[in-house]
């Protein structure tokens, strides 16, 4: 079992950074994929970045990509989501989420993860 929760949204204009951190408690954070996700009212749930468990291996949304880096920490348990150049179409609500593997990937389907933090508001002003 792991808690998630996410923190360092907020309000920022279009071209600023943020970085969002995710911390998670329980044991053995090392055995857990992590990705974030984000939704935007009236849209779907959408895939933004994933990280293996061991931190070797990212991937990316088309739309984040060269923008946004994803990393952790595992003697802190926590994941961060740096994201720079923000654009108003970055506005949402970003989850991270875990998923327990034995694989070193990372995992982009949002159906891949069971365990969900409550989400921190990112709002980008144009």
């Amino acid at each position: 079992q792991v808690q998630l929760v996410e923190s360092g949204g907020g309000l920022v204009q279009a071209g600023g950074s943020l970085r969002l951190s995710c911390a998670a408690s329980g044991r053995s954070f090392n055995n857990y994929a992590m990705g974030w996700f984000r939704q935007a009212p009236g849209k779907e749930r959408e895939f933004v970045a994933a990280i293996s468990k061991s931190g070797s291996t990212t991937d990316y949304a088309d739309s984040v990509k060269g923008r946004f880096t994803i990393s952790r920490d595992n003697d802190k348990n926590t994941v961060y989501l740096q994201m720079n150049s923000l654009k108003p179409e970055d506005a949402a609500v970003y989850y991270c989420a875990a998923r327990y593997t034995t694989r070193v990937v990372p995992f982009i389907d949002a159906s891949n993860y069971g365990y969900w933090g409550q989400g921190t508001q990112v709002t980008v002003s144009s």
